[in-house]
């Protein structure tokens, strides 16, 4: 329950916040919903005055549809036929008290018989508003529809019922297909309508985002729930509920996180015999920890395929993300420069003082822990928690670091708020782990399950999974399978997988003598000699960047190949193939007889080839080229 319990006091934390519009980055409307509230994408709004006349109508447009609107347990998980009206806002067979005049169909039941009795009971009680009396005195002179077809929001056919769906009789008798039939899916019937109150002077907020109406409704409700309980996530003796939230990562969404609705077949299988044996849980506590959730997944989670990875403060909703690289985390990085490199220490300083902004903030309140939450749903009805940890933020902030310090490589995908490309240092995201694993073309299937298991590894410390970094290596180390750009991402993305486990420098390494490092070296030194020797316009690959799969696989071998080809480069260079070849000549001084054979490599070789190449390139040495004598120009031939 410990994380209903979080997810409780973080709402208690966040009133403030309560009603509040917000919108998403894809202006999409959120809001932390009020205990007995929850959302509803409405069609029509109608307007009445506050003596509880007609005043307008008109169809909703796209972008305005999501609307607040109060629910009891019931109608929040109605389905099929059951009758369960909403307390204020309802489709149109709810809200209609003359839909069976004109056409309507009943199965049991009237909708409309048991949402206007509700809506008298809250009309006429001690806690009502003057916006709830005006629509209840308007909505029972049963007029609705009557009044909507007047205002040519709905449509009747030749016989005077609602015209079920748009057709060509439709065109005869009213001419150009009305907006409504263009939002809803099913029969005008299913319309859902909102209300709003005209006042006689001034202007007012609307009903759905009124901080009377919402309040008017908690105060009535809260005097009509049910049996109490002992609740187990508040430990108090108050009204339980056995009715949980849905709609948890969009409008749309049935699945719940906690149901016992089904009491026949083997649900307890002779343990219990009801759900309230297992758990009990108040209403105030479900509302307010299931809003929380919702609100803080439109706020800040990232979602993909559905699945919800989700993290945040009780106290600080904003805590650095597990899931970002260290660019999105120092958001004062800037282009590391070229000449220098870090050591692994020395980067580990620039993290911890990069995080320690956040250790400072979270520090300023007591209690300040962090949660970590996954969630997704197997099928439409059933939601899970996959993944969840309550952290000390301390504790926390220290996984962030040893990650940031220890899976960590340069890369030069990212781009500053001028556009430009920078060289950052750091770990790279787990979407761009998917990336090198999988390509740009992976499913977002295939991403979301691996940004699953990677987190573990960020907070419990966990090996990363070696399938993952295999995928990783075997992408890496076919170039020519892939644009430049997309290598060159996947190199630098696989070198920070393979360097959690090995633990080089950013730096080269001038006295590693690993086999598979070396071999990296001299694959990279081939790899600048022929670029240097191609014209400035040419794009080909060179041969090493050709032949890197094989010679990963057999490197004695294939090196062979790749010297011999270099040779008519060698020449083109003239006097500055001396500086190259006496790299190649102190890179494989360092093998031995038993270490240069054709065994396949291992993803070292990556870390060997990717910091000679950056050192290469630095363009420090560029002196040494010019200033070693001309003589002895021929590469030392080590494929023998």
């Amino acid at each position: 329950m410990s994380w209903l319990l979080n997810l409780y006091e973080t709402y208690q934390a966040n009133l403030d916040y309560v009603g509040e519009i917000k919108r998403t980055y894809n202006d999409r409307e959120y809001t932390l919903l009020p205990v007995s509230h929850t959302t509803q994408n409405a069609h029509i709004e109608v307007t009445v005055t506050e003596d509880g006349e007609f005043h307008s109508a008109v169809v909703i447009a796209k972008d305005d549809m999501s609307t607040l609107i109060p629910c009891t347990e019931e109608s929040a998980s109605r389905a099929g036929s059951k009758v369960a009206p909403y307390p204020l806002h309802d489709k149109l067979s709810y809200v209609a008290g003359d839909f069976v005049a004109y056409g309507g169909k009943i199965k049991k039941e009237e909708p409309y018989g048991a949402y206007i009795r509700n809506l008298e009971a809250w009309a006429n009680s001690p806690h009502a508003c003057t916006k709830v009396k005006s629509i209840y005195s308007y909505l029972s002179k049963r007029t609705l529809i009557r009044d909507l077809v007047q205002e040519k929001v709905l449509f009747l056919d030749a016989e005077g019922r609602l015209i079920e769906k748009w057709d060509k009789k439709g065109e005869e008798l009213h001419g150009e297909k009305p907006k409504l039939f263009s939002l809803i899916a099913g029969e005008q019937e299913s319309a859902f309508i909102r209300f709003n109150v005209r006042p006689h002077s001034g202007v007012t907020e609307s009903v759905w985002r009124d901080a009377e109406v919402y309040d008017s409704f908690v105060n009535f409700y809260s005097q009509q729930l049910g049996i109490e309980d002992y609740c187990y996530v508040s430990g108090e003796f108050v009204p339980s509920t056995e009715r949980h939230a849905n709609k948890i990562r969009h409008a749309a969404d049935k699945a719940k996180l906690i149901s016992a609705n089904d009491t026949s077949g083997f649900t307890f299988r002779g343990r219990f015999t009801n759900s309230t044996d297992a758990a009990s849980i108040s209403y105030e506590v479900s509302q307010k920890a299931h809003n929380a959730l919702k609100w803080l997944i439109n706020r800040q989670a990232k979602v993909i395929d559905q699945r919800v990875f989700l993290v945040w403060g009780n106290q600080d909703l904003d805590v650095p993300d597990p899931m970002d690289d260290f660019f999105n985390l120092d958001s004062e990085v800037e282009s590391t420069n070229p000449s220098t490199s870090y050591t692994n220490e020395e980067f580990a300083r620039e993290v911890a003082k990069a995080l320690g902004g956040y250790r400072n903030k979270l520090g300023e309140r007591e209690n300040t822990n962090v949660n970590i939450m996954v969630l997704d749903s197997a099928t439409t009805g059933r939601m899970a928690v996959l993944y969840y940890r309550n952290m000390d933020k301390n504790l926390y902030l220290d996984k962030l670091i040893e990650w940031h310090s220890t899976c960590v490589w340069l890369h030069r995908y990212r781009k500053n708020a001028k556009g430009e490309f920078v060289i950052s240092p750091g770990a790279p995201s787990t979407k761009d782990i998917a990336f090198a694993a999988y390509g740009p073309n992976g499913s977002d299937k295939v991403i979301k399950g691996l940004m699953e298991r990677i987190l573990p590894c960020i907070v419990d410390g966990r090996e990363i999974p070696e399938d993952i970094v295999r995928s990783a290596i075997y992408r890496a180390s076919n170039p020519v399978s892939m644009e430049k750009w997309e290598w060159e991402k996947t190199l630098s993305i696989t070198c920070a997988l393979i360097n959690k486990k090995e633990k080089c420098d950013m730096a080269l390494e001038t006295e590693n003598t690993d086999r598979s490092y070396l071999f990296g070296r001299l694959l990279a030194i081939a790899d600048v000699m022929e670029r240097k020797a191609l014209d400035a316009d040419e794009k080909r690959s060179t041969n090493a960047i050709r032949y890197m799969n094989s010679f990963s696989r057999y490197p004695e071998r294939t090196w062979g190949i790749i010297q011999s080809a270099l040779q008519p480069h060698q020449a083109r260079l003239g006097s500055k193939v001396t500086y190259y070849s006496s790299l190649i000549d102190e890179v494989a001084s360092k093998f031995t007889s038993e270490t240069f054979n054709n065994t396949a490599l291992t993803g070292k070789y990556l870390l060997g080839f990717y910091s000679q190449r950056h050192e290469l390139y630095k363009g420090k040495d560029k002196g040494k080229e010019t200033s070693q004598s001309s003589d002895n120009t021929d590469t030392m031939d080590t494929s023998n």
